[in-house]
């Protein structure tokens, strides 16, 4: 018997997605590739520990939005947004079970140039391609108006600059660019998102509505 996948090979590794064994070549090279891992594979797991240890610097030119400078007081200052944002992208991603890292990454990308040109006096939006992308885009936007009304609410006047809406969403895309491994099919930065926001995943598990900190 030879591994499904290249014909050639002994199956060693049983996956989860194909049903049957492959060989460790294979699994290798078309994780997340060509096969569509789920989140609790052992060989997944096991991969994504190896390349978190041995994870390279990003070169600065390869870090989104080079050219944007901010204090991280404005992070530490908006943490509750970031975590809701964080339960956001998590309550799509439980209704959108194909969404992956690069579908975040587009859809975040496309809400930091939509703000950019905010910040310049002419609004508009530049919304990805992608359908699954575009419908996180809209989903995203949605929530950053309720948020800024729900702010507005609870403090008499609204508190959040459209420069610190803009300054969290390259935060986010640049820890995105950070977590992911840039395979096709990588969900890393979404695990990602899972482990470190503990609320938003008990809020992805039962699907409410958004609720605010």
């Amino acid at each position: 018997m030879s591994c499904p996948i290249c014909e050639k090979r002994k199956p060693k590794r049983f996956c989860p997605v194909k049903g049957e064994k492959i060989c460790a070549v294979c699994c290798g090279t078309e994780r997340e590739v060509t096969i569509d891992c789920p989140g609790d594979c052992s060989y997944l797991l096991s991969a994504r520990r190896y390349e978190i240890e041995h994870r390279k610097l990003i070169e600065p030119g390869d870090v989104p939005y080079p050219d944007v400078n901010f204090s991280m007081d404005v992070v530490h200052a908006r943490s509750a947004m970031i975590s809701s944002l964080a339960y956001s992208i998590l309550e799509f991603a439980a209704e959108n079970k194909s969404l992956n890292d690069g579908d975040v990454m587009a859809s975040l990308s496309a809400l930091v140039e939509t703000h950019r040109t905010l910040l310049s006096g002419i609004y508009f939006e530049r919304q990805p391609e992608a359908p699954v992308s575009r419908a996180l885009y809209g989903h995203l936007g949605n929530f950053l108006q309720k948020f800024k009304k729900q702010d507005a609410a609870r403090t008499g006047f609204s508190s959040l600059k459209d420069s610190e809406v803009f300054y969290v969403l390259v935060f986010l895309l640049r820890v995105g660019r950070h977590e992911t491994n840039g395979r096709p099919r990588s969900r890393a930065f979404l695990d990602f998102l899972r482990s470190h926001f503990p609320r938003a995943t008990e809020a992805e598990k039962e699907s409410p509505r958004i609720v605010m900190p």
